[in-house]
């Protein structure tokens, strides 16, 4: 018999997605993925001053917390064709990088090893046995029966209180959780570790950038002075704290998460047969040697693949109107043209039109507009972005170190290539991208280091800074490879004032609905491809595919009024 069941919401953080499954007795037959806020930052930047506009699309979202701000503070500079100095390339790349580091880092520990983790059989794990497989996988220090006793103890705690906390409403003792204890108490262990890890390597955001949250940006650079004498400026002690933080990156990746995903992959091979989805992927590129004019200097290369064949990589042109545009067949949008057309962004409209149940509701009309996501797509296709993509296109470009990490992988795993492109490969994609990004930060120091010695301080170009110098009409697309995959922001200028903003973002591209011809998004594809459901009343399995995409709804999604006012406030004591 066939019936539609729902999680809602599916993210653990990140803002409100909706999915709703429709069942062939225990295998879902068809997936639909709903956002279920309205974002409405493009409606308030219209008619501000481009060179403000970081400011606003940072608070897009605070998980990717620099991410916007990038992409907008480029957009900028596309436009005006105004180029950086190589410190501020380098700046970038470091808070970029560590961005990554720290997200996808926080992201397996915290938002989806739970997925797999059964937090409570922790309880009944042995710590003589949990120290001895810990230290057979690394060499980590914190790895003794006594320390594993005293997480027990503290984990025990929370039970016996009742004070289960970010623990609380998971599916324990779900049949389908594979670790023996020992392996899940060495899991809970390092949760713990990485949210006290996590603490210290955010203070480069705060280096480079003041603060972090939202760290501070600035189009034609960055606002990070270098002054070896000063205390204010970017000095030898704040240098050396930089070096710091890359060296405990470097460390805990190697150590803990690299080992625990080969560790909890090794029990979930048959998850590498589930989710592969489109089987189409998308990658901007970013992170370049010298600037964002120069593609063939970024370190994630740019490309499409389409039909898992690495062995071709299409090139993509993000000013190309036939090549990225916005559908909105089945979302709470309209376009002057009509629904069924689709939009590039520079040409792209935010005119909000809900249509859908009035909450409360038990399902939605997947016939209809069901999602506050608009659905992208490049040439008429859906595509996946995100680390995935970005390992794969790497793998297709030939790097070195990202095929024998592939190939690694693979082989202790014992899996085949087609792997790569399920639920398990998406997840052990984002550990290896971890990986290779931490060994890479510290050649963007490196470079930094030698700049600085060779007497070259600077990190901003001032040339452009002034609205007098500008043309009265140009456009731009700031782009960049955000932890969750390909995000643009493009932007029209008119008189020094911003005429249209449209930013399109990593979870648009995999959480977005379907368009007018019926394809479905990464999601919803992804939940599509051999799944069944052990207990449908407890949908464990469609939590590990979404959340392998690492879901940011924040990013697609927000609630303002007509004056751009907050609607609510949520506080907890």
């Amino acid at each position: 018999m066939s019936n539609r069941i729902v999680v809602d919401p599916i993210t653990r953080i990140e803002g409100h997605l909706r999915i709703e499954a429709q069942m062939d007795g225990d295998q879902i037959a068809s997936a639909y993925s709903s956002g279920t806020m309205v974002r409405g930052i493009e409606i308030i930047l219209k008619g501000r001053d481009p060179r403000d506009a970081w400011a606003f699309t940072q608070r897009i979202c605070g998980v990717c917390t620099l991410v916007h701000g990038i992409a907008s503070v480029r957009a900028v500079e596309d436009a005006l064709n105004y180029p950086i100095p190589p410190n501020a390339q380098l700046i970038r790349n470091l808070m970029i990088g560590a961005q990554y580091i720290h997200d996808h880092v926080m992201h397996f520990y915290h938002l989806h090893a739970l997925d797999w983790v059964d937090v409570v059989s922790a309880l009944s794990a042995d710590p003589g046995e949990t120290a001895a497989l810990a230290q057979s996988i690394s060499n980590w220090p914190k790895a003794s029966p006594g320390y594993f006793s005293d997480v027990k103890k503290k984990l025990k705690g929370f039970v016996d209180a009742g004070q289960l906390g970010i623990f609380a409403k998971a599916y324990w003792g779900h049949e389908v959780y594979k670790l023996p204890p020992a392996a899940n108490l060495m899991a809970v262990a390092h949760y713990l570790e990485a949210l006290e890890w996590q603490r210290d390597v955010v203070k480069l955001h705060a280096i480079f950038g003041g603060k972090n949250p939202h760290p501070n940006f600035l189009v034609g650079g960055v606002a990070s002075a270098i002054d070896l004498n000063s205390d204010s400026a970017i000095n030898s002690k704040k240098l050396s704290q930089v070096q710091n933080v890359i060296n405990k990156m470097r460390e805990f990746t190697d150590q803990v998460y690299v080992p625990d995903t080969l560790a909890v992959a090794s029990f979930y091979k048959d998850w590498g047969e589930r989710g592969e989805g489109l089987g189409n992927f998308l990658c901007y590129g970013d992170l370049p040697a010298t600037s964002m004019d120069e593609p063939d200097s970024f370190f994630f290369p740019s490309g499409v693949i389409l039909d898992r064949d690495i062995s071709t990589v299409h090139p993509l042109d993000l000013n190309n109107a036939e090549e990225i545009q916005e559908h909105i067949a089945h979302s709470w949008y309209d376009y002057s043209k009509g629904k069924d057309q689709g939009l590039h962004p520079y040409e792209g409209e935010t005119s909000l039109n809900y249509t859908g149940p009035e909450p409360p509701y038990e399902h939605l009309n997947v016939e209809e507009s069901y999602s506050w996501l608009k659905a992208p797509r490049w040439k008429g296709k859906s595509v996946e972005v995100g680390p995935l993509a970005r390992v794969l296109m790497l793998y297709a470009k030939g790097h070195e170190q990202t095929r024998e990490l592939v190939n690694m992988t693979l082989s202790k795993l014992e899996l085949p290539t087609r792997a790569l492109f399920s639920t398990l490969g998406r997840t052990a994609a984002r550990t290896l991208e971890t990986k290779i990004l931490a060994d890479a930060m510290q050649g963007w120091y490196d470079q930094l280091i030698a700049n600085i010695k060779a007497g070259d301080t600077k990190t901003f170009n001032e040339s452009l800074w002034e609205p007098a110098t500008w043309p009265n009409q140009c456009k731009g697309v700031g782009f960049m490879e955000a932890p969750r995959g390909a995000l643009g922001h493009w932007i029209v200028i008119e008189n020094g004032k911003i005429a249209n903003y449209q930013a399109v973002v990593p979870s648009t591209w995999n959480a977005g609905p379907r368009d007018s011809t019926g394809q479905a998004g990464a999601y919803e594809a992804a939940l599509q491809d051999n799944h069944q459901l052990a207990d449908v009343k407890q949908p464990v399995e469609i939590l590990r595919t979404i959340h392998s995409f690492d879901p940011c709804i924040a990013c697609a999604v927000h609630l303002s009024d007509e004056d751009g006012e907050e609607m609510l406030q949520v506080k907890v004591k």
